[in-house]
């Protein structure tokens, strides 16, 4: 393989070029310059041709899959990050690990992780921003250090990196789904198996825009469940994601009409308040005295350590909004 790194006399594009052996033909396009360039991760690599910055023999490429053939020159132009704008803030963080490369937050829910339109401050990363003298710049500046998500509503477990290198190889374990992720949530009703695997397709609902939804169109997804209590007309349930869709646990719950207790986008709320018979009534409406948010927490994560292999396990405790609808629906916890 020939690479040649060409630093253009530019301020914010660093370029390399290329040429496809023999014995690398027929590859995937990402996977071919993942491989290639070692600190570009295949996400990222997507981004690039998302972007039209990926050439194939001076023609842009407008797909990953592409197969790369013998003799094609490839140009990949990588956008250097700007610096971190994001305004540091000493907002306190629950850390549930760390070390030099990764950080492990806690995050309450009704947190938004990374500053966006409409929350420019008073997110998980203006407080990690505040706390660490690096993160990583790989997501963008105004995502340093993140790795993954999770919606502001859902509480519990998220990774992020302090440098680059923990970052892209943490992206590669998420992935090539070397990291075992799982969430408690209490969902409505109760099942007739106490253990499952979801796999249907996810993608985003045609006519509600911020919904996603099980359709044929959609990506391979797939979620393991675990019921570990039957609480009358609530359900507390074990997940593990084993893809990582947008909305994954909260589409597939309500497509087997266990939706996420509270979860109004996906009619997890008031609309099932209507199936209960009086007595349970009165006891849902206590439990959403002590609960405003979707009941889901990223609970337990597994991973090996991105610099030294070392086997991680980390767990969250439960918010105290979940403990306290446990306690309404009786239940002691010993399960968990």
């Amino acid at each position: 393989m020939l690479i040649d790194e060409l630093y253009k006399e530019t301020l914010d594009t660093q370029t390399y070029q290329i040429i496809v052996s023999s014995h690398q033909k027929s590859l995937r396009l990402d996977r071919f310059v993942a491989e290639s360039i070692p600190h570009l991760s295949r996400t990222r690599v997507q981004q690039l041709i998302d972007k039209g910055l990926i050439l194939r023999n001076g023609h842009v490429v407008d797909k990953a899959s592409t197969k790369v053939s013998l003799g094609d020159i490839l140009t990949i132009s990588i956008p250097q990050r700007r610096p971190l704008t994001v305004e540091p803030e000493m907002i306190p963080l629950q850390i549930v690990y760390e070390d030099d490369d990764l950080i492990v937050i806690n995050k309450p829910p009704d947190m938004v992780v990374h500053p966006a339109a409409g929350n420019q401050t008073g997110t998980m990363v203006n407080a990690l921003a505040h706390y660490c003298t690096t993160l990583s710049t790989v997501g963008g500046y105004y995502r340093p250090g993140i790795i993954h998500r999770l919606d502001k509503d859902t509480s519990g477990i998220i990774i992020a990196a302090k440098n680059d290198f923990a970052h892209n190889e943490m992206a590669r374990k998420f992935e090539y789904r070397k990291i075992e992720k799982y969430y408690l949530a209490l969902v409505w009703g109760c099942f007739t198996n106490t253990s499952g695997v979801l796999s249907e397709p996810i993608g985003r609902d045609p006519i509600h825009r911020k919904k996603f939804t099980v359709t044929p169109e959609g990506k391979y997804s797939e979620t393991q469940y675990e019921v570990l209590a039957d609480l009358d007309f609530l359900s507390l349930v074990r997940l593990r994601l084993v893809t990582g869709r947008t909305h994954q646990i909260r589409v597939h719950m309500a497509s087997i009409d266990h939706p996420v207790l509270g979860d109004s986008l996906y009619g997890g709320r008031t609309k099932k308040i209507k199936t209960l018979k009086p007595r349970q009534r009165e006891k849902a409406i206590q439990v959403f005295s002590c609960i405003h948010r979707q009941a889901l927490h990223s609970y337990e994560i597994f991973f090996d350590h991105p610099r030294t292999g070392e086997a991680i396990h980390v767990r969250s405790p439960l918010p105290e909004d979940m403990k306290k609808v446990l306690q309404i629906m009786g239940y002691n916890g010993e399960s968990l």
